[in-house]
């Protein structure tokens, strides 16, 4: 294969497995009433299905680049592959509850070194004319593939069986292992840097137990102090492993960035951003599923409207980004953004179709300018020794927030559980209303974090003639005046 098709198919390869691992994290929402049938659980008990996959990724995939380093890039990239096609025949295969979630932490492993191991295998191996164009091809599938989720797996469950919904990524995993054998050059292992294992532990077991200790206050059956104690102890590991990092030589997780005030907000507002939006594509089919009862496939439908605000404002993102500072475009956005949430709390299984279609079509749009947004501003002033360390701790934040917004938008609604009495059959629509405004109330803080800018914040990348090289970092004079 020649060098030119091989840096034209290699993105598309990354993309394919992206959106692949993307999709798995989603596609389960609209199935989850099914699935907890067949497992013998309540419907908002599967978040834990989702949160285990998310949470995975965001514990593995910092040492994913050492891995590759360690053991060759194809090796990982192909062994990463068949982790994640066999986990996902072993979730096909799943009984109960406990079977079914850990067959999502072995899928989630596999994600967590498929993709990144994958970005680096592009970045390897592309020339810098082509970099800009192979980067947009393998970040758009993380945009896309949550809002498909939903609907797909509609589809899947009420014409098929939620089984297909993990079956169908066989021959997807078996064609991809083909194409990684012939697309990725064979590099030979390195040893170089050595494997921070303290900061492993302690990064992992405090993602770990905060979105455990989230999950088990949804378990009315066991003592309030038992979810707290997990809390407060992760939070402790959480301050360790900051404090890990900051003295290490070689620390799993660099800090650097954090020195940069417009890549801070991106770090801290970015992630109650992303706790608020990961909460809403959870919510919405179970309300309309369980609170106005509709099949999966027809929730999954109505969700796909903010898929397509998402591909509409694509286009403009750019411009309103060279028009607009980021400041005024992150509060002004912001805020839209937490508008929709709310008006989400007033829908009833009354609202007009087109109605709700329009408000989540407006839901798409700002999710994804606000998510163009924060991704341009958070590299334009790292400069570029440092830029590997702040996209690690970057990729972190966002999975992190992820998860969180999953456990948090479940949390809601056992909280709305506990204060408002209720069959025993069915959730009442009152709860997501609820959940809703607590979710809400998140995205709002999301845009204070927004006002601390630098009103210049971003400035260099919006002079630059093509937005699309916004994250190819700055100087370090640049830096140097945007650290807070």
């Amino acid at each position: 294969m020649s060098w030119f098709s091989r840096a034209s198919a290699l993105p598309l390869l990354v993309a394919g497995a992206f959106f692949m691992e993307n999709l798995d994290g989603t596609v389960i929402v609209t199935a989850m009433p099914q699935m907890a049938a067949a497992f013998g659980v309540r419907a908002v008990d599967m978040n834990i299905g989702i949160s285990a996959y998310i949470l995975t990724l965001t514990v593995f995939i910092p040492a994913s680049g050492w891995i590759a380093n360690r053991f060759g890039a194809r090796n990982v990239f192909a062994a990463a592959v068949v982790i994640f096609t066999l986990a996902s025949v072993l979730c096909a295969a799943s009984v109960n509850l406990p079977t079914f979630t850990a067959a999502r932490i072995l899928q989630g492993f596999g994600g967590a070194l498929m993709v990144p191991v994958g970005r680096l295998v592009v970045l390897r191996n592309t020339a810098k004319p082509d970099l800009i164009k192979a980067i947009a091809t393998i970040t758009w599938p993380g945009l896309v593939a949550p809002i498909l989720g939903p609907p797909v797996g509609g589809f899947i469950t009420t014409y098929a069986s939620w089984h297909w919904i993990f079956l169908l990524n066989v021959p997807l995993g078996v064609a991809a292992l083909w194409l990684a054998w012939r697309l990725i050059p064979q590099e030979a292992p390195q040893k170089g840097v050595p494997f921070d294992a303290t900061g492993f532990m302690l990064t992992g077991i405090a993602c770990f137990g905060l979105i455990f200790g989230l999950d088990l206050i949804n378990h009315p059956q066991l003592s309030w102090l038992v979810p707290v104690l997990c809390i407060l102890g992760s939070l402790a590991l959480g301050a360790l492993a900051v404090r890990h990092a900051k003295r290490a030589a070689h620390p799993l997780i660099n800090l650097w960035a954090m020195r940069i005030k417009s890549y801070a907000v991106t770090i801290w507002g970015g992630a109650l951003f992303r706790i608020a939006i990961g909460a809403v594509p959870f919510l919405l089919p179970l309300l309309f599923q369980i609170g106005f009862g509709l099949n999966a496939f027809d929730a999954g439908l109505l969700v796909l409207a903010v898929f397509a605000g998402n591909l509409a404002m694509k286009p403009f993102t750019s411009a309103i980004l060279y028009r607009f500072r980021f400041r005024t475009t992150l509060v002004v956005n912001g805020l839209l953004n937490a508008a929709t949430i709310f008006a989400c709390a007033l829908l009833t299984p009354q609202t007009p179709t087109w109605l709700i279609v329009a408000l989540l079509f407006v839901s798409g749009l700002t999710r994804s300018m606000q998510f163009t947004a924060l991704n341009t501003l958070a590299f334009s002033e790292v400069p570029q020794p440092q830029m590997s360390g702040a996209n690690t701790l970057f990729t972190v934040s966002q999975q992190m927030g992820s998860g969180l917004g999953i456990a948090i938008g479940a949390l809601a609604l056992r909280l709305a559980e506990m204060l408002i009495p209720q069959s025993p059959d069915r959730l009442p629509l009152v709860d997501f209303q609820l959940a809703f405004g607590v979710i809400g109330v998140i995205a709002l803080l999301a845009v204070v974090d927004s006002l601390t800018l630098n009103p210049e914040a971003g400035s260099e990348v919006r002079r630059k003639k093509s937005p699309s090289s916004a994250p190819t970092g700055a100087d370090e004079s640049t830096a140097t005046k945007a650290r807070s």
